[in-house]
């Protein structure tokens, strides 16, 4: 019988939630040691019902020589600074969207992580869902044909009382909004299946819903991996939120993503489809969703650990992602 890897918790903010609740479905191959917050206190770990040392010094994880792996949960701008230090002590990371609040940051880190050997997952879990899992494998197979188009709408929804809250929507502290933040897990899943070559051209702006430093609305057009056309968009100022769209045109067919719910029409053949119940986190509420994508993205993150190769959704692969976010905005503001 393998031994339980022996993991880390370091932020318990709202991000924390579906960590925690995939680390009580796994306790039969992990140790959850450790639970850092500054201000630790035992209410919230939960759902989390087993054993666990809550603890504000990073550095008793770090020293402990028998924690394999650390997730990161805490704000983007600590990124850096806490996998810096997560890989100076041998540790495997799996970290929270997005890499960092800028470009050059977050490639600094993923260096780091390559110098290392060490193992760097990130937590895009809309990669992980049943649906998403079926779409992949679908496209690979050939069975749409080439892509002939294809579109992404997140037409989610954030309060004001939500920016109000210190650092969000600020660059200091997020280092973006709706792309960088919210968008993001969807950019990635649409980047993942589709391609991405240039943006054609974009719009950037604030709507009057918010009062925030950065990007609450973007639109834009552009040319997908094989030179097909593409468009998008992502904004947190659609009352009340609603289920985030990927569509895409094939030669043979033609499919329909929203949330977790997939529909495929084939020319020539019989549909498919998976349903799915429960929210996307589109709205008010934003940890209105399954855990169950992040349990699936933390087991295979175990897997590639235990494997010796990169998680499937590594450093370098969300740069990739991070890159596509820094063109909308840097044509959107030309």
């Amino acid at each position: 019988m393998t031994a339980r890897m022996v993991v880390a918790l370091v932020g318990l903010g709202p991000a924390a939630l579906p960590h925690l609740r995939s680390l009580q479905d796994l306790t039969d191959r992990i140790e959850f040691r450790y639970a850092f917050a500054r201000r630790p206190d035992a209410d919230r770990v939960l759902p989390y019902t087993g054993p666990v040392q809550l603890t504000d010094s990073l550095d008793l994880i770090l020293q402990d020589p028998e924690v394999q792996a650390v997730i990161v949960a805490t704000p983007p701008a600590t990124h850096l600074e806490i996998c810096q230090r997560c890989f100076a002590a041998g540790k495997h990371v799996l970290l929270e969207k997005p890499l960092e609040v800028n470009f050059e940051r977050s490639e600094r880190l993923v260096e780091l992580a390559e110098a290392t050997g060490l193992r760097l997952g990130l937590v895009l879990q809309h990669r992980y869902r049943e649906a998403s899992v079926a779409l992949e494998k679908i496209l690979q197979e050939g069975r749409l044909g080439e892509i002939q188009a294809a579109s992404v709408r997140i037409p989610w929804w954030r309060s004001q009382a939500y920016y109000n809250e210190p650092g969000r929507g600020t660059m200091a502290r997020d280092g973006g909004g709706v792309l960088l933040t919210q968008a993001i897990h969807t950019l990635d899943l649409f980047r993942s299946l589709v391609g991405f070559r240039s943006v054609k051209s974009a719009v950037v702006r604030q709507t009057k819903l918010h009062q925030m430093e950065t990007e609450d609305y973007v639109s834009a057009l552009l040319v997908l991996g094989n030179g097909a056309p593409g468009d998008l968009m992502a904004t947190t100022a659609m009352f009340s939120g609603f289920s985030e769209t990927i569509e895409i045109i094939g030669s043979l067919g033609s499919a329909r993503l929203s949330g977790a719910n997939l529909g495929v029409h084939f020319l020539e053949g019989s549909p498919f489809s998976i349903r799915s119940e429960g929210g996307t986190g589109s709205g008010a509420n934003m940890m209105d969703f399954s855990h169950e994508p992040h349990r699936a993205l933390l087991t295979e993150f175990l897997d590639a650990i235990q494997e010796n190769r990169d998680p499937k959704v590594n450093g370098r692969d969300a740069l990739s992602t991070q890159e596509l976010i820094v063109e909308l905005l840097r044509v959107g503001a030309a």
